[in-house]
């Protein structure tokens, strides 16, 4: 299991054309606690600070649907799970963030103090070279979400033992509202549920990343 930042770093910049041309994504997969986003928020630092603009952090979370289309649903009472997100939508922009380079590509963000995403707040722009991926279902291998791996230049599985995850999404669904009780219950029952699917594609990864790298100091 890849433990240093900085390695992993290394291995960003290795996914760049040899031509030096063109633009490189790299996903990193995992469960809901795994530590996915703090990693590719440090390694997206990271790169930034040997040159900055070169790298940008693109989470699926900003492809969740509204909470209005949830309800209109009936499926607001497992938000996170497979089927709450556009996943054709996350497609089409990752097709956008590798062909369309003369320009900035705006992509959404997700705001957990609102529970909504946030339209155009990620922004590509042309000298963009290391988009970095994160979402639980980089690895899924059925439609619409096996398209994603062919479209990434490398992909990664950020694994944390389930205690930890578990007492992360704890304390992350208490900060944001819930009941200590309520929270325990969504970090069992939804939270662990869509971990089972997100641990089974693990297997489609190049690489196992630890799931505390980015806590790791210098």
């Amino acid at each position: 299991m890849e433990s240093s930042l900085d390695a992993l770093a290394a291995r960003v910049r290795a996914t760049r054309p040899p031509s030096g041309s063109g633009r490189s994504l790299v996903g990193i997969a995992g469960s809901p606690g795994s530590g996915k986003t703090t990693l590719a928020q440090g390694l997206v630092a990271r790169l930034n600070e040997a040159e900055p603009g070169c790298a940008v952090h693109l989470p699926l979370d900003g492809f969740h649907l509204a909470n209005a289309t949830l309800d209109r649903l009936g499926v607001h009472d497992r938000k996170g799970a497979i089927d709450t997100f556009d996943g054709w939508g996350f497609l089409a922009l990752l097709d956008r963030v590798r062909n369309e380079r003369d320009h900035t590509v705006y992509a959404p963000s997700f705001r957990r103090e609102v529970d909504e995403g946030v339209a155009g707040e990620v922004a590509i722009e042309p000298g963009a070279r290391y988009i970095v991926v994160e979402g639980n279902y980089l690895l899924v291998d059925a439609p619409p979400w096996s398209g994603v791996r062919p479209r990434l230049d490398a992909a990664w599985f950020c694994a944390t033992p389930d205690d930890v995850r578990e007492a992360r999404l704890i304390d992350r669904h208490t900060r944001h509202g819930r009941s200590l009780a309520a929270a325990t219950a969504w970090a069992r029952e939804v939270d662990g549920a869509n971990a089972v699917l997100i641990e089974a594609s693990a297997g489609r990864a190049d690489l196992v990343v630890s799931g505390v790298i980015a806590e790791v100091p210098r």
